[in-house]
């Protein structure tokens, strides 16, 4: 393992793809410490400090919401923008976007280029209500607020600055994603999630020592983590192989093909997409919620409503996470183009004629394994809530959080290896496997 990432700084294009990466994460984290100015950090340290959706929305934000930071919005207003043109184009609602997706490489620009001005609109948006709803924020005892002084002023150079920070992080993960290594926003995101950890292992170890925490519980504890850990590892890596056998061709003294090939299909496709734009999607009722007054019996309720405590807002949860995994699926695997191009390339699955038939049994098999990916999914995302609630942990695990570091990591070395081996080193991450005799019952003939 040492010698292939020792192997990795051989290349002088791998290498500065890393470095560009590493300083792009290392000016987000710079940025998301610098506060905006009339926020006192005591009373916002001390809110926090109460858990809930504030601390949801903070992971989102890379870490930067807690200190109220000129990046306290990180990419949000991206991925729900990014979620609205996904839907619109799955929904076929808007025939330009179809004209566009069909443009190739032309069309994509433009479509991005419409993501972005969707982002600053919903930027500005959400900035606006963030500010109303911090300046509106008491600490849990009582005292001083967390703007000392709510003028016209201060509201202008907030919303101004929150969405000049969205903007620029927007643009910073796009740089990641073009020049560097890694999905840009999901480094954002990742990058705020390891950077809380050393904190937590030393509250983790603090709770311990003043026997808060019993050591039997601890232990069980972090055999739990490891053992989510494992298995998110296998789940993410597991992959459906379903079997292709390519027909012989003569042409001209040579004969090509019949060899045996696979189709991968991956049990999680959307890795931590889905997560995301759930945990984003949740994030829009507060911001509508900051424009009213907060005695409003509807406001209180809706606060209620997204207490991660409460039941309902964990089956909403999970629901939203199941569905954006269904929908991820639909709209970055087509049966169809698979079966199409299958057959063109001479290719076929035993059992299964090319074409409409290959292309039913491809769907029937994304659907099964998408299934069970989903719900594994909303499993990791939603039991250490319940957990948390049910057994009185003095602090929270975070499945979201850990669905996030996992998902993302394994995104990162998986595109190092296929630099890796593009180079002609070799790659350094071992192949999922699992086994497909469940997936076959009642497969369609």
């Amino acid at each position: 393992m040492i010698q292939k990432f020792a192997e990795i700084f051989e290349s002088p294009d791998l290498r500065r793809k890393i470095l560009f990466t590493l300083g792009a994460i290392a000016i987000f984290r710079v940025g998301a410490a610098i506060p905006i100015p009339g926020i006192n950090a005591d009373a916002l340290r001390s809110i926090f400090q109460t858990g809930g959706i504030l601390n949801f929305l903070n992971m989102f934000s890379g870490g930067a919401l807690s200190q109220f930071s000129i990046f306290s919005m990180g990419v949000m207003p991206y991925i729900n923008a990014s979620i609205i043109m996904s839907l619109l184009q799955g929904a076929h609602v808007l025939p330009y976007l179809d004209r566009l997706a069909k443009e190739g490489e032309l069309g994509r620009r433009k479509l991005n280029q419409l993501t972005r001005y969707l982002t600053v609109f919903l930027a500005t948006f959400q900035s606006f209500g963030l500010t109303i709803a911090i300046t509106k924020m008491q600490p849990p005892g009582g005292g001083m607020s967390v703007v000392s002084d709510p003028t016209w002023g201060f509201y202008l150079l907030t919303v101004l600055t929150l969405t000049a920070g969205t903007i620029f992080v927007m643009w910073l993960g796009e740089q990641i994603t073009e020049q560097g290594i890694g999905n840009g926003v999901s480094l954002i995101i990742f990058s705020g999630i390891v950077d809380r950890i050393p904190g937590a292992a030393r509250d983790f170890i603090g709770l311990i020592q003043a026997e808060e925490l019993g050591l039997l519980k601890a232990i069980m504890i972090v055999l739990a983590i490891l053992a989510m850990v494992t298995v998110t590892l296998w789940v993410e890596t597991a992959q459906r192989k379903i079997p292709v056998q390519y027909a012989k061709r003569v042409v001209g003294r040579k004969m090509y093909g019949g060899a045996q090939s696979y189709l991968p299909l991956k049990v999680d496709q959307s890795g931590v997409i889905a997560v995301i734009f759930a945990g984003s999607l949740l994030a829009v009722p507060m911001t509508i919620t900051s424009f009213t007054p907060q005695t409003t019996p509807w406001v209180q309720g809706m606060q209620d409503f997204l207490n991660r405590g409460n039941w309902i807002y964990q089956i909403l949860y999970a629901g939203l996470i199941i569905f954006f995994c269904y929908f991820y699926n639909s709209v970055s695997i087509n049966p169809v183009d698979l079966a199409e191009n299958m057959k063109k390339s001479g290719g076929f699955i035993p059992g299964y004629r090319p074409g409409e038939s290959t292309a039913k049994y491809i769907e029937w098999v994304l659907e099964r394994i998408t299934l069970g990916g989903a719900l594994f999914v909303a499993a990791v995302c939603v039991l250490p809530d319940v957990a948390q609630k049910y057994l009185n942990l003095p602090f929270y695990l975070g499945g979201t959080a850990l669905l996030i570091v996992v998902g993302v990591a394994l995104d990162t070395m998986g595109q190092l290896e296929a630099q890796l081996i593009m180079r002609h080193y070799e790659g350094f991450l071992k192949k999922g496997r699992l086994r497909t005799r469940w997936f076959n019952v009642g497969a369609p003939s």
